[in-house]
């Protein structure tokens, strides 16, 4: 399995559209060919295996994170933000506020563009080698349904990612110097004929666990389709994902987010982290990224349960305020105001605070100098965090995401996480449906599919208050949904982009990003070494604005 997955590392990375100046001499000690490789049965499951793999180096990962999620409405730059680049270009700055997003930007190029191409290309090799590998009729019409699913799912990110992109159905087998760029319409149709053969041939269950089932394709599939504008066919299969199976809504959304129950009734899909590991291409450090600097705290030093501070992201205020807390119990399902004391010794605490009492408290709330004076913890309020416009305050002391804790963690060392990365579960699917729904017009519909997460999230006994009527329900109000459902899960930059919101809501709402944002950031950057590499350049353009 090792040479295996050696060689399918070799093929994804021919993906990439480069050209050489000198010959490339290759030395294969083992001998392995395509022709070798995915001519057996075991070769073809291995390179269906392998095409999964590329999800690891994005979700849950801190550059994944910072294209997902920053340059939006609802985060901004913690202190630590802009603490490592290549040549002097800082990749989670430029995300975060667009000053300086240039077409060198290192995540652009190897997180996006580099590894989706790299896993498509291990998808050809599986679709061309598939019918001749000796696999039966019927696991042989599995297999193809996975790959043509996970292509889908990787063209997905690059076309809303770069736009007009190289649209590649064969494997790279040769040195191609020159490449063109199919229009969005021509990358859909593949996309959407891919994901149509894949939900009629993929099961609908698994045993193992991490594996693309129907449902779960089929949930994928109702997103691309309200991404075109088909909202009848997205609502559609949207409605059968919430009623044809057996998933549910967890009773609590912060059951969701237990270490111990990640494999729950409501997980479509997810990237399996192992607990080993070296198995994980880095493991999770979702949980990393979102903490403020509490370490540092009277009467605080970093450990296992409060997690490894990389004072990375930030909310804004906007995303904070979207909470009513009394009716709502994802803001502290999802945040950390509160921290309580562990430094066990007493001469770096503050006087008369024990382990275990609270030893700073971070709020969006204003607090009088009277209350704060009558406390003896640490106080961060909205005015310490941040300016009157919303521009933080204060970068390493904030309100922080706790989704991704890992209490399993082996040192307060550990960086790593073997939390699994949820890509796509049912919560989002009725935010979907709902969505789909405004669009045909039918408000009561969408209101029913919100008011069932709603329902969900409500402090128990504020149920009523946590319900919406028909007339409440707008595209802004759906995307204020989605930020309280799923702030932090890796889909923000696409929601935002599917609704062409983008520019209008980090403009209002991110005064960080909102003098450099301009209607070109829609799409990201081609990288510049594809540019330099083809010789066709007065056809592969940049896009506009770079």
């Amino acid at each position: 399995m090792k040479t295996y997955l050696n060689y399918l590392a070799m093929l994804g990375l021919a993906a990439t559209l480069l050209a050489c100046t000198k010959d490339l001499q290759e030395y294969n000690p083992a001998g392995s060919t395509a022709q070798s490789l995915f001519t057996t049965p075991e070769g073809i499951e291995a390179g269906v295996n392998g095409i999964y793999t590329y999800n690891r180096y994005f979700y849950g990962k801190e550059e994944g994170h910072g294209l997902m999620e920053m340059g939006t409405d609802i985060w901004t730059n913690a202190a630590n933000n802009n603490s490592s680049g290549t040549n002097g270009i800082f990749p989670q700055l430029s995300l975060t506020t667009y000053q300086g997003l240039t077409t060198d930007n290192v995540w652009v190029k190897t997180r996006m563009w580099q590894q989706c191409y790299a896993a498509v290309n291990l998808a050809n090799n599986v679709m061309k080698y598939l019918p001749a590998s000796g696999i039966n009729a019927a696991r042989q019409k599995e297999l193809e349904g996975e790959t043509r699913f996970l292509r889908a799912w990787y063209y997905y990110h690059l076309v809303e990612s770069f736009g007009p992109i190289p649209l590649r159905l064969e494997p790279t087998e040769s040195i191609e110097t020159t490449a063109t760029r199919a229009s969005v319409d021509a990358v859909y149709d593949q996309i959407l004929q891919d994901l149509q053969a894949a939900v009629t041939a993929i099961p609908t269950t698994t045993t193992e666990y991490g594996r693309i089932t129907r449902p779960a394709a089929e949930a994928f599939l109702a997103k691309v389709y309200l991404t075109r504008g088909k909202n009848q066919e997205a609502s559609n299969y949207a409605k059968k994902v919430i009623t044809a199976y057996s998933y549910k809504l967890l009773p609590t959304y912060a059951s969701l987010w237990t270490f111990t129950n990640q494999l729950n009734t409501e997980i479509l899909w997810a990237v399996n982290y192992s607990t080993n590991l070296a198995f994980n291409a880095g493991s999770n450090i979702s949980h990393t990224l979102y903490l403020m600097e509490y370490n540092t705290q009277p009467g605080m030093k970093r450990d296992v349960a409060n997690g490894f501070p990389n004072v990375r992201y930030m909310p804004t205020l906007f995303l904070l305020n979207l909470f009513n807390e009394q009716n709502d119990s994802r803001y502290y399902a999802s945040f950390k105001a509160a921290w309580r004391a562990n430094e066990t010794d007493a001469t770096k605490r503050p006087a008369g605070i024990n382990v275990g009492d609270t030893a700073i408290l971070t709020t969006k709330y204003p607090v009088t100098a009277a209350f704060r004076q009558s406390k003896k913890y640490k106080i961060y309020d909205v005015n310490d965090m941040y300016k009157a416009d919303g521009t933080p305050n204060d970068r390493f002391h904030y309100v922080s995401l706790q989704k991704f804790d890992d209490p399993t963690r082996a040192t307060d060392a550990t960086t790593e996480s073997a939390r699994d990365a949820y890509i796509l579960r049912l919560g989002e699917v009725y935010l979907l449906a709902a969505e789909a729904q405004l669009n045909l017009g039918k408000k009561d519909s969408a209101a029913y599919y919100l008011n069932e997460i709603r329902t969900r999230a409500a402090v128990p006994g504020r149920q009523a208050n946590m319900r919406i009527a028909a007339a409440d329900v707008t595209l802004d109000f759906i995307l204020d949904e989605r930020a309280r459902e799923l702030a932090g899960e890796q889909v923000r930059w696409f929601d935002l982009k599917r609704t062409n919101k983008l520019v209008e809501r980090v403009k209002k709402y991110n005064p960080d990003a909102a003098p450099n944002i301009q209607p070109f950031h829609a799409v990201r950057p081609i990288p510049q070494s594809e540019i330099d590499a083809v010789t066709n350049k007065g056809e592969f353009k940049q896009n506009d604005g770079y």
